[in-house]
């Protein structure tokens, strides 16, 4: 009698302890699919492997990129195969949930893993990912001074342009304040720097919504491993400032420039907008190719939003993890325009409103933005050489 007592505690316990964990577990039962080898090759032939269209839709890129990324990933990023998944399986899974934003629970029946794993393969994919930056991150180039582009031909030796976004995020309740924005969203200030062909040269993300751009940008600057703008001076004969001699005038012009808005201040190696003009005179003129020229961190962080859904709206994870998958994206970004001849997502945007490494040499950076004499006379020359310029065509 005492025996079959203790066995009916042991079951009583054994369903209290069950029902517990259920409860823990958001009222849910665990959900664990395992497939075999052919549901396998069935599931990637419908999301990759059926047609460039199909692989595009659902991964963002062609089935010959799918193919190089996975290679690349494997030999520069050490992405390794899994008892139960293949390197391109583990990729498939990671690019279909950034470019939708799809929920864990969504995953589990779509590739039929349980929702520990896929949460594994993100965090390991996106590390691998992010190991790629040396070889994804653009290197600046100057505008050189027999450019013919319209956009860039005026601002010779420009680097490319720099702005700020923000891209909602998860974080824990006493740490929303700091995240919050104007616009009473929950979101990170991340920092751009991309080139004269939209492609990511600098990406910093990780601050919070509330942070200034340029109180982010002086935090870039400051880093180790941040951005990297050559002071404008003379170093193992490079010249980083040398005078221009246009119609008898001397110009001062600076080899090493990001375009910025006016939200940043207008000093070394940063050029801003002059304040509230239409153009008619050379200040108004300047705004104007400025504008046309700054315009392509809207242009890039408006692709990369459209492309990657899981930089749009609100994600599941940790903020930690949302800023290496911010990274990867930027990555990911400059990998797709770089191996595909044509952007599918080019023309298919929202400009955004705005608010990886670069190789700093032993020169002496920018550490700091203040406005200086000598910048705002770069800076009035410029705009008189532009309208200058200008006025000999008409």
């Amino acid at each position: 009698m005492s025996a079959i007592m203790s066995l009916n505690l042991l079951h009583g316990f054994f369903i209290t302890v069950c029902k517990l964990l259920q409860i823990y577990r958001g009222g849910k039962p665990c959900i664990k699919n395992i497939s075999s080898d052919v549901d396998r090759q069935s599931i990637m032939h419908k999301y990759t492997y059926k047609s460039d269209t199909t692989c595009i839709s659902n991964l963002r890129m062609t089935r010959r990129c799918f193919t190089k990324l996975c290679d690349m990933l494997h030999t520069l990023g050490g992405l390794r195969t899994s008892r139960r998944m293949d390197i391109d399986e583990q990729v498939a899974i990671f690019l279909h949930i950034i470019a939708h934003n799809v929920k864990n629970r969504v995953m589990i029946g779509r590739f039929q893993h349980s929702g520990e794993t896929i949460s594994i393969i993100v965090s390991r994919v996106c590390n691998a990912e992010i190991r790629l930056h040396p070889h994804l991150l653009k290197k600046p180039e100057p505008v050189t001074e027999n450019s013919t582009d319209q956009r860039w031909k005026w601002f010779k030796n420009c680097l490319g342009a720099l702005d700020g976004t923000h891209i909602k995020c998860l974080v824990p309740l006493k740490d929303k304040p700091k995240y919050r924005t104007r616009k009473n969203d929950i979101a990170t200030n991340v920092l751009g720097v991309c080139s004269q062909d939209m492609q990511f040269i600098y990406v910093f993300p990780g601050w919070e919504g509330s942070a200034t751009d340029g109180r982010v940008l002086q935090d870039a600057l400051l880093r180790p491993h941040g951005l990297k703008v050559p002071r404008p001076c003379t170093y193992n004969n490079c010249y980083f400032r040398y005078v221009l001699v246009i119609n008898s005038a001397n110009y001062t012009t600076y080899i090493g420039y990001y375009l910025v808005d006016v939200g940043y201040t207008n000093g070394e190696g940063f050029l801003d907008p002059y304040r509230g003009h239409q153009p008619t005179t050379p200040k108004e003129l300047f705004n104007m190719r400025h504008s046309s020229a700054r315009n392509v961190i809207e242009r890039c962080f408006g692709i990369l939003k459209a492309r990657w859904g899981i930089l749009r709206d609100n994600s599941y994870y940790p903020i930690d993890l949302k800023n290496k998958i911010i990274m990867a994206c930027c990555l990911l970004h400059n990998y797709i325009r770089q191996e595909m001849t044509t952007d599918p997502f080019e023309n298919h945007f929202e400009l955004d409103e705005g608010t990886g490494d670069v190789s700093g040499g032993d020169y002496d950076n920018i550490t700091s933005i203040g406005v200086s004499t000598e910048w705002t006379t770069f800076t009035n020359n410029l705009a008189q050489n532009i309208f200058d310029s200008w006025n000999t065509t008409q």
